[in-house]
């Protein structure tokens, strides 16, 4: 009764314009949770504890992160008696926003919400070993949802939050995780203008390791759209449709779901706009609706890709929402969904909100993805919707490939594809990034200005190599992420040849290595090179390289070919004409050797490549300085 009495008496003070003490706001947002509690009185005679007199403090807890717990209710309920996708929609955004505005201290707005994969689907949550469902399928009345939502990075005006999302059942004492999601916020000022926001400091590993990778998040964001562009583009347009026996095509048509809400005053946020996450899940629901008329039963929702908000509706507006089939897999279906919003008078044009696309399956008794029918698309934009629909699931595996897969369950060399590229880029620059955020790196060895750390892990054996350089960091940067140049330093490096400039950013090389000189055979590598100039003050410059294989250069009878997974320089300004330059590498089975005679201090070739480079830097960086005015 607490909570409610505190809940009750801030909502009495927001209605009178009456600020409220950051305690109380805590204690309403968190109280339920027993994670923030109002101070208590002291009782009379009673000493106050001195600093460190008794167990030292709990680690300071991220100050932008929001923990919600909700009991799920009948009124949060779908007709299977499972929590509604929609409502967990609702309950994410919320916490997201709440993050966000924490840390920016003003009203934010969601601009979007990336790809949110379900590990388990809501409704597979009870499903037992076996496969049987013990009666109940999926979060149910009485358990628990628990959402944890932080800014991972702000970046000038917007920001990511990162969401986790977990069950919980109270009587069982299981837990679960449902999903992960990253939502993008943008900060508000008066009249809608943009505000902007102070940086972040991360504090733990796993949160330098988030802000780190969030900057190439962002940059695979941007890039999507051109992506998908791009590898329709180089598609055959006249692909046949798929063909399975024994099941006739559905007319697209036929699941086409159009449905209108009047926005009213409880949709609204607390700025007067259309809650997103009402959006979403009235968007949810259309979908739902598509995929159903497919099928002939109840869908479950798989994956949302993201959602794109592309400007506000307010109070009075009236949202046309629309969903249509527009593929169907052997056991997934893509739906697509817009949101339009009108004004008081219909006749206006409509200013599009909001589009998403959904994936969902039809699960059998026993927990596994029913087969389904075939889509028949319409002539012209059917067709088209059809194809991205190919695409995007060609891109959601390739990312899911390279970015979510566990590194035993990969091989080293990914292929090479044009289409996924960025996902490709992405993962190289992360890994590294990944690599230098850990914090348990122990000095192994000093040589005068050059130092050496390693870090064990359970499968692999990292190295980081650093010394200061008398060089300005773009300097370095430009020099070192040329591989052509590096025999010039490394005397493990045969040759260098640029097979594929991708972009400005990566490169395509095939190196010859000479690192085992007791072998007849030279060592080659497949190399994508990326290259990253830092994204705010503070972050290095950044070159990562891991191997790809490519169809016109397989292995050769005269090489033998090795891999690299995770290596590459970072580069920090010190000063104007001093830069830190460090070199990190994942020490990979045939490498080990070598890198582990170094470390043990029975060799120093590591170091004296090192001090090579640092020359090869110093000699160079005149030539540089013309050709760097405009960089």
């Amino acid at each position: 009764m607490l909570s409610f009495f505190w809940l009750r008496c801030l909502l009495k003070m927001v209605k009178g314009n009456i600020v409220v003490p950051e305690e109380i706001l805590n204690f309403c947002c968190n109280g339920l949770q027993g994670s923030t509690s109002p101070p208590r009185s002291q009782e009379p005679g009673e000493r106050e504890e001195a600093p460190g007199a008794m167990a030292s403090p709990l680690p300071a807890r991220n100050p932008t992160e929001v923990q919600m717990s909700q009991l799920v209710l009948p009124c949060h309920t779908n007709h299977r008696n499972e929590l509604s996708t929609g409502q967990l929609l609702k309950w994410i955004d919320t916490a997201a926003c709440l993050s966000a505005e924490r840390h920016a201290g003003c009203p934010c707005v969601t601009a979007s919400m990336d790809d949110i994969y379900f590990e388990h689907t809501i409704s597979q949550l009870y499903l037992s070993p076996a496969g049987q469902q013990d009666g109940r399928s999926g979060v149910c009345v009485g358990q628990v949802v628990n959402i944890k939502a932080k800014v991972n990075r702000a970046f000038n005006s917007s920001m990511e939050v990162g969401i986790q999302v977990s069950y919980e059942d109270l009587c069982s004492g299981k837990h679960c995780s449902i999903c992960k999601a990253y939502a993008t916020f943008v900060a508000q000022g008066p009249s809608g203008s943009k505000v902007r926001l102070k940086p972040l400091t991360p504090q733990t590993e796993e949160e330098k390791i988030e802000y780190s990778i969030a900057a190439e998040r962002r940059r695979m964001r941007l890039a999507h759209k051109d992506t998908l562009k791009d590898l329709l583009t180089r598609s055959p347009p006249d692909t046949e449709l798929e063909t399975r026996d024994g099941s006739g095509a559905v007319p697209a048509e036929k699941t086409r779901v159009e449905s209108v809400e009047l926005v009213l005053p409880p949709h609204a946020n607390h700025q007067g706009n259309t809650f997103g996450g009402q959006i979403m899940a009235w968007m949810e629901n259309v979908a739902t609706i598509a995929a159903s008329r497919l099928c002939h039963a109840h869908p479950t929702l798989r994956a949302i890709e993201m959602f794109h908000f592309r400007g506000p509706s307010q109070v009075g507006d009236r949202l046309v929402l629309k969903a249509i089939v527009n593929n169907a897999f052997k056991n997934s279906m893509e739906v697509g969904v817009s949101a339009e919003a009108y004004g008081r008078e219909m006749s206006v044009s409509p200013r599009h909100i909001n589009s998403a696309f959904m994936t969902f399956e039809v699960l059998d008794q026993e927990g596994r993805p029913r087969v389904l029918p075939m889509v028949a698309p319409e002539p012209g934009d059917g067709e088209r919707r059809y194809r991205e629909a190919s695409a995007r699931k060609k891109i959601r595996l390739d990312r899911k490939y390279v970015v979510s897969c566990k590194q035993t369950e990969v091989p080293l060399s990914v292929p090479w594809d044009q289409s996924n590229k960025v996902y490709l880029s992405y993962n190289n620059v992360s890994a590294l990034k990944t690599l230098v955020a850990k914090t348990n790196w122990a000095l192994a060895r000093e040589k005068e200005k050059v130092r050496m750390y390693t870090l064990e892990e359970d499968k692999f054996l990292s190295f980081r190599i650093e010394m200061s350089v008398c060089i300005m960091a773009r300097q370095a940067f430009s020099l070192l992420s040329n591989l052509r140049r590096r025999h010039e330093w490394d005397s493990h490096y045969a040759s260098a040849e640029l097979v594929q400039k991708v972009d400005d950013d990566d490169m395509i090389y095939h190196v010859v290595s000479r690192m085992h000189r007791q072998e007849s055979k030279l060592q080659d590598f497949v190399i994508l090179a990326s290259r990253r100039k830092p994204c705010s003050k503070g972050d290095p410059y950044v070159v990562a390289f891991r191997s790809v294989t490519l169809p016109t250069h397989p292995p050769r009878a005269e090489y033998t070919r090795g891999e690299t997974l995770c290596s590459g320089f970072c580069i920090w300004p010190e000063s104007e004409e001093m830069s830190k330059v460090a070199y990190y590498n994942q020490a990979m089975p045939g490498y080990l050797n070598y890198v582990t005679t170094n470390v043990a201090g029975l060799s120093s070739d590591i170091c004296a490549t090192f001090e090579a480079c640092e020359k090869f830097l110093l000699k160079n960086k005149e030539d540089l300085i013309s050709r760097l005015r405009d960089f």
